[in-house]
């Protein structure tokens, strides 16, 4: 038994250990949510991930995203996350795609190799297009809605996204899959209604775009949610 997944290795096996270490993930999206999705596949012992954005870390990344540190502000959140990934299980094979991920873009990856696809994206034409890419090719995927200007962790749930309800984001989703006849998507979303912000704040680096309150621990639980899911769905 390893030391280093002896403790997970207790409760789901060798045989499903082996699993995780075999199976590849792609994580769109590292940020407060994709970063702990990522953190915990890799320390549940996943082996094979890939991980995408083009974003770089900011000052206002800080409150709530894994890999912002005043140490890291500047640096591409790839490059960071892969460093993080190696100090972690150095045995881990990690694919980085500094990629703006969108409809344009989506050729550049090929989604056949995948055993799981998770979105945490923020754009709704690049969700929409992950989640056809993954059901095209019957790929298991599980999205996550909004998680902005929400301070209730507990109330994350998963379910298919024709059950959700209150999420502005799930809603938009929801729409743009049914003009798809696209059916049977998991996601992650809250049952919380959304606060409004004490005070509108525009962001430079977003065009001016008024931007979301976020935690530190609502953004990060969704994320190990997903992570449960997809741990338990890649071992049956």
């Amino acid at each position: 038994m390893s030391d280093v997944f002896s403790r997970f290795e207790l409760l789901i096996g060798k045989k499903s250990l082996e699993i995780l270490k075999k199976s590849r993930v792609i994580v769109f999206g590292v940020g407060g949510v994709g970063g702990h999705v990522i953190e915990g596949l890799v320390r549940s012992g996943l082996e094979n991930i890939d991980i995408v954005d083009n974003d770089t870390i900011s000052p206002s990344n800080l409150n709530r995203q894994i890999i912002a540190l005043h140490s890291t502000i500047g640096e591409n959140k790839v490059d960071v996350m892969e460093k993080r990934i190696k100090d972690i299980n150095p045995n881990c094979s990690v694919k980085k795609w500094n990629l703006f991920f969108l409809p344009e873009t989506s050729e550049q990856i090929d989604f056949s190799v995948y055993d799981y696809v998770v979105d945490c994206v923020d754009t709704v034409s690049a969700k929409i297009e992950i989640i056809k890419k993954a059901k095209l090719l019957n790929i298991p995927i599980i999205s996550s809605m909004g998680t902005g200007n929400k301070l209730n962790p507990l109330d994350f749930e998963i379910t298919d996204i024709t059950k959700t309800s209150v999420c502005p984001l799930a809603r938009v989703i929801r729409q743009e899959l049914k003009k798809l006849n696209i059916k049977n998507v998991k996601v992650l979303y809250s049952k919380e209604n959304p606060i409004l912000p004490k005070y509108e704040y525009k962001s430079e680096q977003l065009n001016k775009k008024s931007i979301p309150g976020s935690s530190a621990f609502v953004p990060s639980v969704a994320g190990l949610v997903i992570c449960s899911e997809v741990v338990k769905d890649l071992i049956k």
